[in-house]
């Protein structure tokens, strides 16, 4: 009995998988990438987010800095960053509707403590400025 050759290979079911697993991996990143406390971003035309474990910092719309999930003050916060390399990223996350005085008192806080590696969180949404 001879056996018939292919005559082409059929890769569809593959597509069809790896489809479900680039949508799996999507969805699951989105979530992953969300932080717990909830704060509306301010927009930028282009967004970048690290990779890397960072140290996320996140300021609510009442002004409330958390580190960690946890609140905290500006004395606090300084004493919680001590231990962590001064190399680690730091992510700060704030409401757009801060005053920005509150933003910039964490940041100088961070820059001061010797954190190089710092970056802000922003949404990319449409209808920015594009500046």
């Amino acid at each position: 009995m001879d056996e018939k050759e292919f005559d082409y290979l059929n890769v569809i079911p593959l597509v069809d998988v790896m489809l479900v697993l680039l949508t799996i991996v999507l969805t699951t990143s989105t979530f992953i990438a969300r932080g717990a406390i909830p704060v509306d971003l301010p927009r930028a035309a282009h967004s970048h987010e690290e990779g890397l474990k960072t140290l996320t910092i996140e300021i609510d719309s009442h002004g409330t800095i958390f580190f960690k999930a946890e609140p905290v003050t500006l004395p606090l916060l300084r004493e919680r960053l001590q231990p962590a390399p001064r190399s680690t990223p730091v992510l700060i996350r704030s409401d757009r509707g801060i005053p920005l005085q509150d933003f910039i008192d964490v940041l100088d806080l961070i820059k001061g403590s010797g954190f190089a590696k710092v970056s802000v969180q922003t949404d990319q949404r449409q209808g920015g400025s594009g500046i």
